[in-house]
């Protein structure tokens, strides 16, 4: 079946989402939100309703779209334009019968005991490709403004070789930055050699730790941790862009008096608007596909 209606409800979200907002209202939807009060680019869009429930704004259209992430405490829905807060349980409990579209879900299980359908952007590849693009801009914007030296001709290393690893590798390499990217699986360590960076296999990470003046963790793991931070420059600069709990000990890379910078939801930071028109691309092909 063909979602062919022009009215769609968004709860929740930042400012990724008001973009969106203003994009769907200019494509002619209707578009009914809650979370969103506070606003003020919404406040005078004509096709735009600010619902004063939850319940109110859920009603009126067969689709939900969330936040991305939807919670970053997986207690309550990501609201930073929300006055109240909304909690998961009663989000969930309010979207019964409708469909869901949000990113980095997390709470799959208790959708799927209440028969919750559901897509995750994150696991779009369409999607996540794009916004790889985003992420990689932002990381290497923080990379220049928290260190001293130029990129070009810096020791950088790429730890993970996945999405964002491989788009990061390609824009360093571009800068000029020796790009070393660090791996687990043989396959990987093989496509390095063959894009021209320079190989580490996971198993050979502590005795090349010491080189780098920026590390780059994509890894949703914590792999620097214990012993291995010791191995690091006093003045390296660490950022670790993996979802929580991170892949770095921040405890105790602190006590070490590391630099590290968690960055999370980059895309958001440092490219809105772009992103807001990759998750209305991909939210256009779901829809299709209903």
């Amino acid at each position: 079946m063909i979602y062919m209606e022009k009215a769609i409800t968004v709860v929740g979200g930042d400012l990724r989402i008001v973009k969106l907002i203003e994009m769907l209202d200019k494509d002619g939807y209707t578009v009914y939100t809650y979370g969103l009060e506070n606003s003020e680019e919404l406040l005078n869009l004509d096709s735009v309703e600010m619902c004063p429930t939850l319940e109110e704004a859920i009603k009126n259209s067969k689709v939900v779209v969330g936040p991305v992430p939807l919670s970053s405490d997986r207690r309550r829905l990501s609201t930073p334009f929300g006055r109240n807060s909304v909690e998961l349980t009663d989000f969930i409990s309010a979207i019964k019968g409708k469909y869901l579209i949000a990113g980095n879900i997390g709470i799959k299980d208790e959708l799927d005991a209440k028969g919750i359908q559901y897509t995750d952007l994150l696991k779009r590849e369409e999607f996540s490709v794009l916004n790889t693009i985003a992420t990689a801009e932002g990381t290497i914007q923080i990379a220049m403004e928290e260190t001293q030296r130029t990129l070009h001709g810096s020791n950088v290393l790429v730890m993970g070789f996945g999405r964002i690893g491989k788009v990061l590798a390609k824009m360093l390499n571009g800068i000029g930055a020796k790009v070393y990217c660090e791996a687990r699986k043989n396959e990987d360590i093989s496509w390095i050699k063959a894009y021209g960076y320079n190989p580490i296999h996971l198993n050979d990470l502590d005795e090349n730790l010491g080189k780098f003046e920026i590390i780059i963790n994509t890894i949703p793991f914590q792999l620097l941790e214990g012993k291995r931070l010791d191995l690091i420059k006093k003045d390296a600069v660490i950022i670790d862009l993996a979802s929580n709990p991170g892949g770095v000990d921040r405890k105790a890379a602190r006590e070490k008096k590391l630099k590290v910078i968690w960055a999370l939801s980059l895309p958001a930071k440092v490219a809105p608007l772009t992103s807001a028109e990759f998750i209305k691309e991909t939210l256009y092909h779901v829809l299709k596909e209903l």
